[in-house]
């Protein structure tokens, strides 16, 4: 009776593990933002941005190779996507906005960075793109003199001008050359020496409520096509694992 109660009990127990293990594996695998979210490490983005003179070299710093920090490849094409730099500007409010060029008519917003000035104060985040990071993704710096960085120096001199990149899908810089994304594995080797520095952590509520800049948020319908069929996918595959394991449950019953 013991004997036959350890078997029941173990077979419970398999059951339970199969299902808990095939959902976790849906989890890992089949999760385009998750995986678009490895292409473009917004740690390094923000070490990037703090260390430019201006948006223009940025923007350069950004597209670069040699620097390693853009590895996405959102319309999957092999080659990695140009991310354009695009800033709304209304008082003392800037919202840069990165962009991911992927068709003609199809820009993916990635993330953005928002500062904004309230006297000698200076505030500063950046937001991960929900379809690609999740909700509620941001990027801040741990407590430090904003003003003391070079790009906000210049973004904040007198009689400034917004910084609207001159480039578009197939327009291209002339310092620009293609190149193929690497392995997760490669580019967080790539931008270690980055986030290492640990001058920005990751929080949950935003730090920065832009009121007075209206940006319409830029979505490509690839990368929303690939999220749609990732979902029923994963769906799929949790379903089907409950119904092999019932089906392994009536037969071992006969």
């Amino acid at each position: 009776m013991k004997r036959l109660f350890f078997r029941g009990f173990l077979f419970i127990f398999l059951i339970f593990w199969v299902i808990r293990s095939q959902a976790q594996e849906g989890v890992t695998i089949i999760t385009p933002t998750s995986e678009a979210a490895d292409g473009l490490d917004l740690h390094a983005v923000a070490e990037v941005f703090k260390d430019s003179p201006n948006l223009e070299e940025f923007e350069k710093a950004l597209n670069d190779p040699e620097e390693g920090i853009n590895n996405l490849d959102l319309d999957g094409n092999g080659e990695v996507d140009f991310i354009r730099v695009v800033e709304k500007v209304t008082g003392e409010t800037h919202v840069i906005i990165l962009q991911a060029l992927l068709g003609k008519d199809e820009i993916q917003d990635v993330a953005t960075i928002e500062i904004e000035k309230s006297g000698d104060d200076y505030n500063m985040q950046i937001s991960g793109d929900e379809l690609i990071y999740g909700r509620h993704y941001y990027i801040v710096p741990r407590p430090v003199h904003l003003n003391r960085w070079a790009i906000v120096g210049w973004m904040y001199r007198p009689a400034y001008r917004p910084y609207f990149s001159v480039y578009h899908f197939g327009v291209y810089p002339k310092w620009r050359r293609p190149f193929h994304p690497v392995t997760p594995t490669v580019y967080r080797n790539r931008t270690v020496k980055y986030v290492n520095r640990k001058g920005f952590t990751v929080i949950k509520t935003r730090r920065v409520k832009v009121t007075t800049i209206k940006h319409q948020r830029r979505s490509s319908t690839i990368v929303k096509t690939k999220t749609v069929k990732t979902k029923v996918r994963k769906k799929s595959t949790q379903k089907s694992t409950v119904k092999r394991a019932k089906t392994v449950k009536r037969k071992r019953r006969k």
